[in-house]
């Protein structure tokens, strides 16, 4: 049977991410260890193009995602966490939450996360205060009393943020305060 045929079967004639019901195409995973079908997915038209061409990307297509990040097949599970993984990049923190959700075996991450490095190595590091590197669930401490806008309250001096997220913005981070999720300026705080 072909890669084309073994796919079509494994997928019950559906989309591995979106589920749509049309002409499927067989789309190898980048970064594999091989072309064989465990190593590919079977995409609709409308996936496989926006993947080529991430020009083209409709952010509220790959909610879809919501649902086919849990499936059984590791190539699917790739493909999701790397989507995923552009989606929060662009700022959409709906697909953020759902790669803070998503569990993949140790062996899946690592081929998931297989040709990001080179994206990440030209980023922009996010520093506190002192000069320490922040990276993505840091705790910090806020080093002055901050007004939030539109909140209506004071982030007082001292006020520990758990489980940050880096932003696009090097000189901005996002956090929970008086259970708010809300953005700081990275100046304002030290790493706990």
């Amino acid at each position: 049977m072909s890669i084309n045929g073994i796919l079509q079967a494994r997928a019950g004639a559906k989309c591995e991410l979106c589920g749509a019901e049309q002409a499927l195409t067989a789309f190898v995973v980048p970064h594999s260890s091989a072309s064989d079908d465990d190593h590919s997915v079977a995409l609709c038209d409308t996936c496989h193009g926006q993947l080529v061409q991430p020009d083209t990307l409709v952010v509220n297509h790959w909610r879809c995602l919501s649902d086919s990040m849990w499936s059984q097949v590791p190539a699917v599970q790739v493909m999701a966490w790397r989507q995923l993984k552009a989606l929060a990049g662009a700022g959409e923190v709906w697909a953020q939450d759902l790669l803070d959700m998503m569990y993949m075996d140790e062996e899946v991450k690592t081929w998931a996360e297989a040709g990001l490095a080179s994206d990440e190595d030209d980023r922009v590091v996010t520093v506190d205060s002192n000069g320490a590197v922040l990276q993505e669930g840091d705790a910090v401490t806020l080093i002055k009393d901050l007004d939030v806008k539109g909140a209506g309250f004071t982030a007082k001096r001292g006020t520990l943020v758990k489980g940050i997220r880096l932003t696009n913005n090097p000189l901005h981070i996002e956090g929970k305060v008086n259970g708010m999720q809300i953005v700081l300026v990275a100046a304002y705080l030290k790493k706990a």
